[in-house]
């Protein structure tokens, strides 16, 4: 029968309705592409375009061989449009009962090919983690900036999912405020550590190990874990084995055994969901300067949080119910997913190129 399930580090409950139990086949629908898959002219991301887009901030080179020889692979670049500006001062003040804080901050765009058609499941893993590498540059160099509390990044693929352009790209916005949903996960780790001095996240790990039934998919170095309250169908977090809480300390054999992983994950979702549009974000440590009146706030945070990516495929959407309870309900429970996941072939659906 269905259950409600709390997550303790989300802090939110999650109905898992194993009544409705459905099969990956039952949530293929046809979704509409952004655009003509094949009308890469004019795409402000495409090689040689790049006098559409404002002056990048970051350029990669391809790995050695690849790319038939462009001269970059990744390009980071300002968003046309950003939610917030880099421009200006942090100014924080109260409206009655409410609080306003200027809209100082940083919003990029990570062109994560210079091809058109290759998603992030075609690249190869080598290619991957320069995407990955890009990340860690990007929030290293944007942490030097002390009004910047944090830095979210994150990739929209797919209409459903949020994006408005079809060409493989990652976005970064970064704020002068934590995020609501990652301060309640650095509470919980904190709250976790202070009671058993312990990684909340390091024991979720060794828990799920120890039962097997929620584990997707598993490297000699990072885990992929349907999580016991799963809000969606196949909702993926994805963590690093050892204990490690900051993406940008990752090193270079760190990020390539993590596109190992993403890459065969977005692939068998491919196969299972007829190529869903999803949702991938990070979920890395805050800027480390020392906040007013509080300079010891993150001072455990080295030993109690974990970094992670959280991937959701878009096959469901959220209604009354949930928008009223803050609930959700998700028809296919986490070990289903996981089953399912494990069995999938990577290269079922694949038209990339092989690792």
């Amino acid at each position: 029968m269905s259950e409600l399930r709390y997550d303790p580090i989300k802090q939110r409950w999650a109905i898992i309705a194993s009544e409705r139990k459905l099969r990956p086949q039952e949530f293929v629908v046809p979704h509409p592409r952004i655009e003509d898959k094949d009308a890469a002219a004019g795409c402000p991301f495409e090689a040689g375009s790049e006098h559409l887009t404002p002056p990048e901030i970051l350029v990669l080179p391809p790995p050695p061989g690849s790319n038939g020889g462009r001269r970059w692979q990744v390009r980071v670049v300002p968003n046309k449009f950003p939610a917030l500006r880099i421009e200006g001062e942090v100014v924080r003040e109260g409206v009655g009962p409410f609080d306003r804080v200027s809209g100082v901050g940083a919003h990029e765009v990570i062109i994560e090919s210079p091809d058109h058609h290759r998603e992030m499941a075609d690249l190869t893993s080598a290619e991957l983690a320069v995407v990955f590498a890009a990340y860690r540059e990007r929030l290293v160099d944007l942490r030097r900036d002390h009004r910047l509390r944090y830095i979210l990044i994150f990739k929209n693929a797919g209409r459903e999912a949020g994006a408005s352009l079809y060409h493989p790209h990652s976005q970064l916005i970064a704020t002068p405020i934590i995020p609501t949903y990652v301060v309640q996960e650095l509470n919980a780790a904190q709250r976790h550590y202070s009671r058993k001095e312990r990684c909340i996240f390091c024991d979720l790990i060794h828990e799920e190990q120890l039962l097997g039934d929620r584990i997707g998919l598993e490297t000699e170095d990072y885990v992929a874990i349907q999580p016991f309250a799963s809000a969606f169908p196949f909702e993926t977090w994805i963590l690093p084995k050892k204990h490690h809480y900051d993406l940008a300390q990752a090193n270079d054999d760190e990020l390539h055994g993590l596109a190992v992983m993403v890459r065969d994950l977005l692939r068998r979702l491919r196969v299972l969901l007829d190529d869903p549009p999803y949702n991938m974000v990070v979920h890395t440590a805050p800027s480390p300067h020392p906040r007013p009146g509080q300079p010891s706030f993150w001072s455990t945070i080295e030993y109690d949080f974990h970094w992670h990516l959280e991937i959701v495929p878009r096959i469901t959407r959220i209604a009354g119910f949930e928008w009223g309870s803050g609930y959700t309900i998700n028809p296919t429970p986490p070990e289903e997913a996981s089953r399912f996941l494990k069995e999938a072939d990577p290269d079922g659906g694949a038209h990339g190129e092989t690792p």
